[in-house]
């Protein structure tokens, strides 16, 4: 049986206790053998012992087994953001004249309510690209529009402009890292109280922030900015707590989009 699900492409997990159980556990994705009343042929085939024979344990593993592929995937569509906005503005900037951090989430019930992923299943889903471009375009088009149109919309120099841009793009990163805590929901508040390092990290980052605009100009090559620039860069990169909102309002197919890429 265990051979048979695998071949339809099913990830398998089987629970056993006795020396008959050994062969299906060795075959299993995922064996997971009896800590007390196991024997230990079954201990030895399994990938998990279970060591108070208790079975709704099964589920606190499955709890943080998602919950670690869902932290990857969070950060991974924040990273891509990070680097396709970074790439794109950097070439371009480079051409014409001239990054940060993600929290660690704890398991929720509401990742039970998802259905297993497959063998076959891509890392990067639909939802994610969605997310991604939506944030890396709108900050490739608000930082290029700085780029080519800075000195004139704000009536600065060349090297306060800089600094706008590099400033507006770290805070989008900022307020990004709230909306990749949530791949799909629109809530993504939800929990947050919960989770002291993300909001000691995104503090830090702030700090840092601050220090290297204001205080750390010949190292970082930036300029002071004036309240009102800074509110700008704020309030801009703020927008893309909304630009989320709304993204996620857009259905995706199931097919994954690569897919059809290939074909």
């Amino acid at each position: 049986m265990v051979q048979c699900l695998k071949r339809k492409g099913h990830v398998v997990a089987v629970t056993g206790d006795g020396t008959n159980d050994a062969p299906a556990l060795k075959e299993a994705d995922i064996g997971l053998s009896m800590g007390i009343q196991g024997t230990e042929v079954a201990k030895q085939s399994s990938d998990i012992v279970i060591l108070d024979d208790d079975i709704a344990s099964v589920s606190t593993v499955l709890m943080w087994g998602r919950c670690v592929y869902n932290n990857i995937q969070k950060f991974i569509q924040f990273q891509l953001t990070v680097n396709v906005a970074a790439l794109v503005i950097n070439f371009i900037a480079a051409v014409s004249a001239g990054a940060l951090a993600l929290a660690t989430e704890r398991p929720t019930d509401e990742l039970m309510n998802k259905p297993p992923v497959g063998r076959v299943e891509p890392l990067i889903t639909n939802v994610m690209w969605r997310n991604l471009f939506a944030q890396s375009l709108y900050q490739i088009i608000i930082l290029l529009t700085f780029q080519f149109r800075g000195k004139m919309i704000f009536n600065v120099n060349e090297r306060v402009k800089n600094t706008i841009i590099f400033n507006t793009f770290v805070f989008c990163q900022v307020f990004n890292e709230f909306n990749s805590r949530k791949l799909e929901q629109r809530n993504i508040f939800r929990g947050i109280h919960t989770n002291r390092l993300f909001l000691g990290i995104i503090g830090m980052t702030i700090i840092l922030q601050v220090v290297m605009v204001e205080f750390l100009k010949n190292f970082a090559d930036t300029e002071k900015l004036n309240g009102v620039q800074w509110g700008i860069c704020i309030a801009i990169a703020a927008l893309s707590w909304p630009i989320g909102w709304i993204v996620k309002l857009i259905p995706v197919p199931d097919k994954p989009f690569l897919s059809y890429i290939r074909h």
